[in-house]
């Protein structure tokens, strides 16, 4: 552990580890400084030359991300001469960058935008004719689109595949005003995890072929939440928006960090999982295949309990929420039930990686573990009522609770998805992790506890 020493920034005190980057210490204490190249997975680059400083006893500015912390050190963050370094530098920038803001899909979350409202508002010395001019719409593979000619050469992306993915496909080639960012010869951007570079691009440079067009970001509402992908837990941003007299619908999945689970990034599968979210959704009661009313379903299901008591199977979906999965271990004991949560279904081993894909496709299992829920498959079933739990099974009478249409059976009950629910999850490294309820439909779905609550009255 490094020693931690006082440092004074602006004519404040902090207190700092000795020799750790100054960059990281103004970005914890949220002093605001400009930057495009650094970033806290990616380490420094010093390219972009935006984070300059004052340092008291240096005769020049210094560039925040390559300067270590040490005894005595006064910083001056905002000082006018550090701004006019910063409004020469922001002009470099934006010399060939296009005045496309109105169409570029990073409006709204722009670093660069961000920026010029803080330190340009200068008189652009080079007109639009006289701008060097790259390629546009640039398909680069894996879901991610480039406009060369937003680029502010930042070299994120290119340290990402080089640094995080060990895949090496993006580069800069060209020097100067012809420098850009490119694959490499006979290659396309192709990694799992591929589509973190439109996360990390501080300007419009690389969008998401999935999002682009689709919603501008100041329309968007934001919740926290968990991949359900796998049981690595994975954080994420779910950003969705409800136009008056529509449904709320989710645009997309970001990465939410969170350094003991998945730090700044998240897998291209689980981040594009939001669509099944929204797909081919069960939203009616049926009773022999045919819509019923509440009441009818509810009071067959009550029959059915009592018929079929001591003879009933309650089958648990491993990605229920805890709070989901406690309340059924309650109800099973009420109706004499018996619990299952078969897990071998949810093993995938093609899935698994070194980074952050689990083979455990069960976002919850370890809360089945902990509450000691059988995990075989059920024999000799007579009654089943299965809680979302992807596999069907023999039985005289099956009831479905469930979030997606599925096979025939004699009751089936829609509920609502996790995105449309508040609840809590257990990953495989034993983190309890909490998910904010997201979406609110126009008709929502009842959640498990609200059936249960239901049947029970």
């Amino acid at each position: 552990m490094r020693e931690m020493i006082d440092i004074i920034v602006d004519s404040k005190t902090y207190k700092a580890q000795n020799g750790s980057l100054l960059i990281d210490l103004l970005i914890r204490e949220k002093i605001k400084v400009p930057y495009f190249c650094y970033h806290e997975s990616l380490g420094a680059d010093g390219n972009c030359r935006m984070c300059m400083v004052e340092i008291e006893g240096q005769k020049r500015p210094q560039i925040a991300c390559d300067t270590l912390i040490k005894p005595n050190m006064q910083v001056r963050s905002n000082s006018e001469n550090i701004c006019k370094v910063r409004t020469d530098i922001l002009e470099l920038e934006l010399i060939n960058h296009p005045v496309d803001c109105p169409t570029c899909d990073q409006a709204g979350e722009c670093s660069l935008q961000d920026f010029y409202m803080d330190y340009g508002l200068h008189n652009t010395k080079i007109t639009i004719q006289e701008k060097v001019k790259h390629a546009k719409h640039v398909d680069l593979g894996s879901n991610v689109m480039l406009d060369q000619e937003r680029c502010v050469l930042c070299a994120r992306c290119t340290r990402f595949t080089d640094k995080i993915t060990h895949t090496h496909e993006l580069g800069i080639i060209g020097r100067g005003d012809e420098a850009k960012v490119s694959t490499m010869p006979g290659r396309k951007l192709d990694n799992p995890y591929a589509m973190n570079v439109v996360d990390l691009c501080p300007v419009g440079a690389l969008t998401s072929k999935d999002f682009r067009f689709h919603q501008r970001v100041w329309f968007l509402q934001t919740s926290n939440s968990v991949c359900h992908g796998c049981a690595k837990g994975c954080n994420i941003y779910i950003d969705h928006n409800k136009m008056k007299y529509q449904d709320d619908v989710i645009y997309r999945f970001r990465p939410r960090r969170n350094d003991a689970v998945n730090g700044f990034f998240i897998c291209d599968e689980g981040r594009l999982s939001y669509k099944d979210l929204q797909e081919n959704r069960q939203e009616s009661i049926l009773l022999y295949e045919e819509e019923t009313q509440e009441n009818k379903a509810l009071q067959e299901l009550k029959n059915l309990i009592e018929n079929y008591k001591e003879k009933i199977t309650l089958i648990v979906d491993a990605n229920l929420f805890t709070d989901e999965i406690e309340a059924l271990v309650a109800f099973a004991k009420s109706i004499s039930a018996t619990l299952y949560s078969p897990l071998e279904i949810y093993k995938d081993e093609n899935f698994k990686d070194d980074m952050l894909k689990s083979a455990n496709r069960a976002a919850n299992y370890k809360t089945i573990e902990n509450l000691n829920i059988n995990t075989t498959l059920p024999t000799k079933n007579a009654l089943v009522i299965n809680f979302n739990h992807p596999l069907d099974f023999e039985a005289d009478v099956q009831i479905n609770f469930t979030t997606h249409k599925r096979g025939k059976n004699r009751l089936t009950f829609p509920i609502a998805a996790f995105s449309e629910n508040a609840g809590h999850l257990t990953n495989e490294d034993s983190i309890m992790q909490e998910c904010q309820k997201a979406v609110f439909k126009n008709n929502p779905a009842p959640t498990i506890v609200e059936w249960l609550q239901k049947v029970r009255s």
